[in-house]
């Protein structure tokens, strides 16, 4: 394992050059599927996760997903179908790698996708840890209090792929303005600019514009029938401090989702990277359950 812990590597996941951060060679295989800001990937959102899974015993596999990080961003890997395309990626990804049965964990986007991943292929998955999530909330219908004044949610709408506007949104999203450091703002301003990159965004964008226009697009990316049936067993954390999606929403999923075990806890909205410590404890436990 190199100093950071973890490890770099590129799979061809039906057609699309696909860039992972990966940990571990032996035991359960765990997905990791990162949020969807500006200048997410895989190392960023699970850099602290992905050595702690591979000391307790598992092989982590975290990839940037479509539009992120460094994997292909050519118009054929653009994620036409929204978070549908995220989410067959995702399947692709696991297929090239020839995993039989995974675990997956998302944070934010990222929980949507794992969740998403896990109803339209259960006979691969054997346990899910989903971590704050609008996404889901909003694919719930769970009302997002406080959206047009959202200070995370304009910096996401307002990127302008500078290091300033990454700045604004970082410091927006976590718990302790002192992990925003200058290496971390620079990197992921860079993986935002790479070439095709903000044409992917636009596509996707476009069809989440239309997905909400039309009910029966609508209809493929909404959790409010399937996600109460789920029957994986299923664990989701919600930061009490996060200010990007409020826990209220956590909350209200608690009631809808009884079928999931909910817990709150001291972080804000990338708990993995507020308060690692307590978070690695959390997956690896569940994950490790019988």
């Amino acid at each position: 394992m190199d100093k950071l812990g973890y490890y770099s590597n590129w799979v061809l996941a039906n057609g699309v050059r696909t860039h992972y951060s990966w940990a571990g060679t032996e035991g359960p295989v765990v997905i990791l599927l990162h949020g969807g800001g500006p200048g997410s990937s895989g190392a960023a959102g699970w850099r602290f996760m992905l050595p702690a899974l591979a000391k307790a015993g598992f092989r982590a596999l975290a990839p940037d997903q479509l539009s992120f990080g460094a994997t292909d961003a050519r118009p054929h890997a653009w994620p036409v179908l929204g978070h549908q395309s995220l989410v067959d990626h995702v399947a692709d990804f696991v297929d090239a790698l020839c995993l039989d049965e995974v675990c997956v964990v998302g944070n934010s986007q990222g929980a949507y996708v794992a969740a998403k991943y896990s109803l339209d292929h259960p006979e691969k998955v054997r346990r899910i840890f989903l971590i704050g999530s609008g996404t889901i909330a909003g694919a719930m219908k769970v009302q997002w209090p406080g959206m047009e004044t959202n200070p995370g949610l304009l910096a996401i709408r307002d990127y302008d792929y500078t290091e300033q506007g990454m700045r604004r949104f970082l410091l927006a999203i976590v718990n302790d303005p002192a992990t925003v450091t200058d290496e971390l703002v620079r990197n992921r301003t860079e993986l935002s600019q790479r070439p095709g990159i903000k044409e992917a965004r636009k596509a996707f964008e476009s069809y989440v514009a239309r997905m909400r226009r039309e009910p029966r697009l609508w209809a493929r990316h909404s959790l409010q029938d399937s996600l109460p049936k789920l029957a994986i067993p299923t664990k989701f954390i919600w930061g009490k401090q996060d200010s990007f999606a409020p826990v209220s929403m956590g909350h209200k999923l608690a009631e809808l989702l009884p079928n999931i075990t909910f817990d709150f806890i001291d972080a804000g909205h990338q708990a993995q990277t507020d308060n690692p410590e307590v978070v690695n404890r959390m997956v690896i436990e569940f994950l490790s359950a019988s």
